[in-house]
């Protein structure tokens, strides 16, 4: 005999690594297989027109109707309601030098210039006030309201 070693020497982890894959492969080609058999024949599927499936897809899911705004004739606020809802964003707390609302002695020049003047000055703007408050829906008449208010509210005894 000779001294050279021929005898085969197995390698346990090599062939696990080759044998593991090897038998989930056969065993998915065996569960393929069954499945195609037992499966019954393919029948034909008629195929829809992409293009109305695609308006059926993406068609809004609601409409909305608005109704036509009729509100009837404009209604003029009332100067307590105009200054609430305008003015008093500045005068109730003085912001940028505006009178305050009640502060006698702010509105003492003020009411000296007159209730026209005044009214101008709310209209047209004046120093850091916007013309009409900001608010340019306000009709000519809320806005002498608005200043006839406030004015008494400071002192002077206009109508």
């Amino acid at each position: 005999m000779s001294d050279k070693n021929t005898e085969y020497k197995a390698n346990p982890i090599g062939q696990l690594l080759l044998v593991i894959p090897g038998a989930i492969l056969a065993l998915t080609l065996v569960i393929a297989l069954i499945a195609k058999t037992a499966s019954p024949t393919a029948t034909t599927v008629p195929v829809p027109d992409p293009s109305s499936a695609v308006a059926e897809n993406i068609k809004p899911v609601a409409t909305v109707v608005l109704a036509a705004a009729d509100a009837g004739p404009h209604v003029d606020k009332t100067g307590e309601e105009v200054v609430k809802a305008v003015c008093s964003m500045c005068h109730a707390a003085g912001l940028m030098n505006a009178p305050k609302i009640g502060d006698k002695d702010a509105w003492k020049p003020r009411i000296a210039q007159g209730q026209a003047t005044l009214v101008s000055h709310a209209m047209n703007g004046i120093r850091n006030m916007p013309a009409r408050g900001g608010n340019p829906a306000l009709s000519d008449t809320e806005i002498s309201n608005a200043v006839v208010y406030m004015a008494n509210l400071g002192g002077a005894s206009f109508k």
